[in-house]
């Protein structure tokens, strides 16, 4: 049973807004999560001689998390699959960072503090260091780290998360934070779907609740607070929308999105092998963007033409020591394997000094957005660029592999990234070592400095691929998570639409492709915009590539060069929004799930 704590008749309808990160309407009773997450333990002075034991006291407690974490995994793993229980090695790793933990052991040892205070006092400076970089995967990643967290101090504390088992009714999860072990957890016979007040798209939250195919929504910000457990809701997965207390017209509207979605879904499994062309013949190279090895399951079963965007930035991360040539090569290789015949295009190490300071030496920076990162980074740090050339080359020699330079703003940079190539393919000549000659060499856009010097660019580059997320910010000089300014980030804007169509143009004078990777190319909206202004490959999230192919299919390319050609003209992004929106409805409306 459910116990109705409130009565959400006499409210009447309430709609909250978020994210949405799993498709599907549900309805139901909820349940509200308890909110003790990520709380700070109470610190407690000891004496010298208890600090032996206190220290005793975290070993078990990771001992106790590590059996909890691999439980969990080898559940996702017969439940869901391999590509899914891969979440949790990060997890692991967590309580195998020597880093950390000595960290911690100072800590204690230092202050004479209880262990639970100096653990969540260490392991949150790690997961705030890692949620205020500006790369959204990277940043999603704090959640792992305070998931373990909340484990281990569960175990010091005696405190566990609160537990669902006694529940026999089917029930809707409101809470303002679900971790991916939580997420993982739950009974997929009950558990109809689920809302939390904080989340983004990449987290790994949002991955597992895709899996196990029940709707969910995120970053609906303080909503837990204003709803209670037997509350009856809506929740739609599409729109990213909580209804409390519907009404029968909601209730009806819903009924009928409910219908086209089927008939759609039936529509997408039938191109699912079908090229993204459109109604008058144009083709469009729609690939994949993949944050790590595991990805590439879902890149072949979405139906993607390669791997646009392969960020190796995953390989640096929270351990130690730095990849060495071999296990970078041998990850590389796996990728370009498992995509084979199809291309895949990896993007160079695309983060900052700051986020693996732990194996090259601390680093301090008042402003990382704009300093030391990405190829910058690089060319400063030729030993470790070097190992990473040469295991991409090597990694070349099946003839499917790409690769592409980050955060480029002038021939400057690429030069001098294509002159530590060349002598890296001198090298593997020498050694005798396989590795392909032709490999395409290519830069991505993101900084408006490239884009002004994109045809002088264009002649010493195979390709450009526009990274639109941080063209966006950098051009209007926004940071999208400052809420207070997140409304400047306008991917409509006319300014950013000249600003592509200056590269493309300068890319088609040197007769090579240019493609998209950012969040524009899986925009619904945007994508009549990007092929009307003469973009040749869009790289999207697998879970969006299905419905942008649909959309392709459905578009005529005369209709997207028209609409491109008005936008240019446009003064108001919103008048852009406007004309591209109505285009995609009148060509696919089932895909924007619209009803409240």
């Amino acid at each position: 049973m459910i116990p109705t704590v409130s009565s959400a008749q006499d409210r009447g309808e309430q709609i909250f807004r978020g994210i949405g990160v799993s498709p599907g309407v549900v309805r139901g009773r909820i349940v509200v999560m308890d909110h003790n997450h990520g709380e700070r333990p109470a610190r407690r002075q000891l004496d010298s001689e208890q600090l032996p034991a206190e220290l005793e006291l975290l070993q078990n407690a990771l001992a106790e998390t590590r059996r909890e974490i691999s439980a969990i995994q080898s559940q996702v793993q017969s439940g869901m699959g391999a590509s899914e229980s891969a979440i949790f090695d990060a997890h692991l790793l967590v309580l195998e960072d020597s880093t950390l933990l000595e960290e911690v052991k100072r800590f204690v040892e230092t202050e004479k503090v209880n262990v639970a205070y100096a653990f969540h006092e260490v392991a949150e400076k790690y997961a705030h260091a890692l949620g205020s970089v500006e790369d959204e995967y990277l940043r999603e990643r704090a959640a792992d780290i305070r998931d373990v967290t909340s484990r281990v101090l569960g175990h010091l504390s005696g405190h566990r998360s609160q537990d669902l088992s006694h529940l026999t009714e089917p029930y809707i999860l409101v809470g303002h934070d679900l971790t991916p072990s939580q997420t993982a957890s739950l009974d997929r016979n009950l558990a109809q779907g689920f809302a939390t007040d904080v989340g983004g798209k990449t987290s790994h939250t949002a991955i597992m609740a895709g899996s196990l195919r029940i709707p969910a929504v995120v970053g609906l910000k303080a909503t837990s607070e204003n709803v209670a457990t037997g509350d009856y809701v809506l929740l739609d997965g599409f729109n990213g929308v909580l209804v409390i207390n519907p009404t029968d017209q909601t209730l009806f509207e819903y009924g009928q999105l409910e219908k086209e979605q089927e008939n759609l879904q039936d529509k997408l499994a039938e191109i699912r092998d079908a090229p993204a062309i459109t109604l008058d013949g144009h083709e469009i190279m729609l690939s994949a963007n993949v944050e790590q090895i595991t990805d590439t399951v879902a890149v072949v079963e979405c139906g993607a033409q390669g791997v646009g965007l392969f960020r190796t930035e995953y390989l640096f991360l929270d351990r130690k020591t730095l990849p060495n040539e071999e296990e970078q090569y041998t990850s590389y290789q796996r990728v370009a394997k498992a995509i084979a015949p199809e291309p895949v295009i990896f993007r160079t190490l695309d983060i900052g000094a700051d986020k693996i300071s732990h194996a090259i030496g601390e680093t301090d920076e008042a402003n990382p957005f704009l300093g030391w990162r990405a190829i910058r980074f690089c060319l400063a740090r030729p030993d470790i660029f070097r190992t990473q050339l040469r295991a991409l080359l090597r990694a070349s020699a099946g003839g499917n592999v790409k690769l592409m330079y980050p955060m480029i703003s002038g021939v400057d940079e690429l030069d001098q990234a294509n002159e530590l190539l060349e002598e890296c393919k001198a090298e593997l000549r020498a050694e005798g070592a396989a590795f392909d000659e032709d490999l395409e060499v290519g830069i991505m856009i993101e900084i408006p400095s490239a884009v002004l010097t994109a045809n002088a660019l264009g002649a010493h580059a195979k390709f450009f691929s526009i990274g639109t997320n941080d063209l966006i910010q950098y051009t209007f000089a926004v940071d999208r998570l400052n809420e207070k300014v997140a409304d400047l980030y306008d991917p409509t804007h006319p300014a950013l639409l000249r600003l592509l169509q200056m590269t493309i143009d300068a890319g088609q004078r040197h007769g090579i492709w240019t493609g998209v990777c950012g969040e524009m190319a899986g925009d619904p909206n945007a994508v009549p915009l990007l092929i009307g202004l003469g973009v040749n490959e869009l790289s999207v999230a697998p879970t969006m590539l299905p419905q942008i192919k649909y959309l392709i299919r459905r578009l005529k390319h005369t209709e997207t060069q028209e609409l491109a050609l008005q936008a240019l003209q446009c003064e108001s992004s919103m008048d852009v929004l406007v004309q591209s929106r109505a285009l995609v409805q009148r060509a696919a409306p089932g895909i924007f799930h619209t009803v409240l």
